[in-house]
């Protein structure tokens, strides 16, 4: 028994405290091309999210897979929420006025 342990406490390992834990499915995120039409799934890695000071320098973006092109559409803050918690990678827009 070490030093540190107590009476009736057991000591965790990293394999037992991820003991039976599953693979985590890829996070993906619904999409559609305002140019195309078309309604597609999309990685976080194909995703661009810029946060800038206001609603109108705060959008995400992203390449549409059917006909090639660039999007770019606003982001509220529930989209904010789920983009970054999906693991999108972030652009923090600073001012420069």
């Amino acid at each position: 028994m070490s030093e540190s342990a107590r009476p009736g406490v057991r000591e965790m390992t990293v394999a037992s405290a991820f003991a039976g834990m599953r693979s985590v499915s890829p996070v993906v995120f619904r999409a559609g091309c305002p140019d195309c039409r078309g309604r597609f799934e999309l990685a976080a890695s194909a995703l661009r999210l810029a946060i800038g000071a206001t609603r109108r320098t705060t959008f995400y973006s992203f390449t549409c897979p059917g006909c090639g092109a660039a999007v770019r559409k606003p982001a509220g803050e529930r989209i904010v929420e789920l983009l970054t918690g999906g693991g999108v990678r972030t652009l923090r827009l600073h001012s420069t006025v």
